[in-house]
């Protein structure tokens, strides 16, 4: 039995303009995955004072500050806002600093939202399990959780709670205690865990509501707006790669004799030694004029005039 053309229909248009969503949940799904792998594979407590804390805290934490650094350096937005901005024609075309002030508070914090998504799934997911959590804090529970012998002493009562997470390290006599305490600390990180949730929730809503209230544009406009923005950027790119392509052919016919792929070469041009250095080493962007740059040496070489006629007959070879 086939799927109905309704229902075929429906799903495209349902997924259409929700690009960012899907894209969300994915890395949020990831992120729970890759979490329960690297506690499995790398976390063990050292259950030892003065390194629980650092050890959970660096367990807790780093992780998050690389998914975010992560999450700001794969956003092409980033490097549309920082790329260029020292150079003197982009001083020269910011008229409004206001505006232009406002724009980029906008769309920093448009980027800065993608890329909390994975580190604040990081943290919620790994409060939520509760390990790391249990084995930062451990040794700072309140005494009136250990009620083995009120006379020790406090360093060997730091000692002994932070032993707790280790179950093999823990006396049978204070068994008890241990999991007071265990239930204890996994209440406190589960309790953070979903407050950290529901925050993250209600700001996000708060957020789309009050930039939709104070967009200028209808509901539909903007959906009209958004799949205009999506399409051309596409277009875009298409149009980049088939402009460059066609611009880079011009060097290359004019180095080599022939273009790539051509059918039925009659001859192919010999580079001489010089031109060949001129087209070697490193390249960096070359201002030519105020308008336009030399991308490459062969772009530099090709644009500095006319070339030798130095050509061989290709035909004899085919032949044989």
């Amino acid at each position: 039995m086939g799927i109905p053309n309704f229902v075929q229909l429906t799903w495209p248009t349902f997924l259409k303009g929700k690009e960012v969503v899907i894209a969300n949940a994915i890395i949020a799904i990831l992120t729970i995955g890759g979490q329960q792998l690297f506690s499995f594979f790398t976390f063990s407590c050292p259950c030892h004072v003065g390194q629980n804390l650092i050890y959970g805290l660096a367990f807790l934490g780093v992780p998050a500050l690389i998914l975010l650094v992560v999450g700001y350096a794969l956003n092409n937005q980033t490097w549309r806002l920082v790329t260029g901005k020292r150079s003197p024609l982009q001083a020269e075309g910011t008229q409004n600093q206001l505006l232009q002030c406002k724009l980029t508070c906008f769309v920093l914090c448009s980027i800065t939202g993608r890329a909390l998504v994975a580190p604040v799934t990081w943290l919620a997911v790994t409060l939520i399990n509760g390990s790391y959590y249990v084995c930062a804090m451990s040794e700072y529970v309140s005494v009136y959780y250990y009620g083995a012998n009120p006379n020790i002493t406090a360093s060997d009562r730091k000692k002994i709670l932070a032993a707790f997470p280790c179950s093999q390290l823990v006396p049978p006599e204070l068994s008890r205690a241990r999991d007071e305490v265990i239930l204890l600390l996994r209440y406190q990180s589960q309790v953070a865990g979903w407050l950290l949730i529901a925050v993250v929730v209600i700001t996000v809503f708060l957020s789309y509501c009050l930039a939709s209230c104070f967009s200028p544009l209808s509901f539909l406009h903007f959906r009209y707006w958004t799949s205009y923005v999506h399409n051309e950027q596409e277009l875009f790119d298409e149009a980049t790669d088939q402009h460059s392509k066609l611009y880079a052919i011009q060097h290359i016919r004019k180095f080599f004799g022939f273009v790539p792929g051509s059918e039925n070469v009659g001859e192919i041009r010999i580079p001489s030694l010089r031109e060949w250095q001129a087209i070697s080493g490193l390249a960096f962007l070359k201002l030519v004029d105020e308008e336009h740059y030399d991308y490459s040496l062969l772009h530099d070489w090709a644009l500095k005039g006319s070339v030798d006629r130095k050509y061989l007959n290709v035909y004899p070879a085919l032949s044989y």
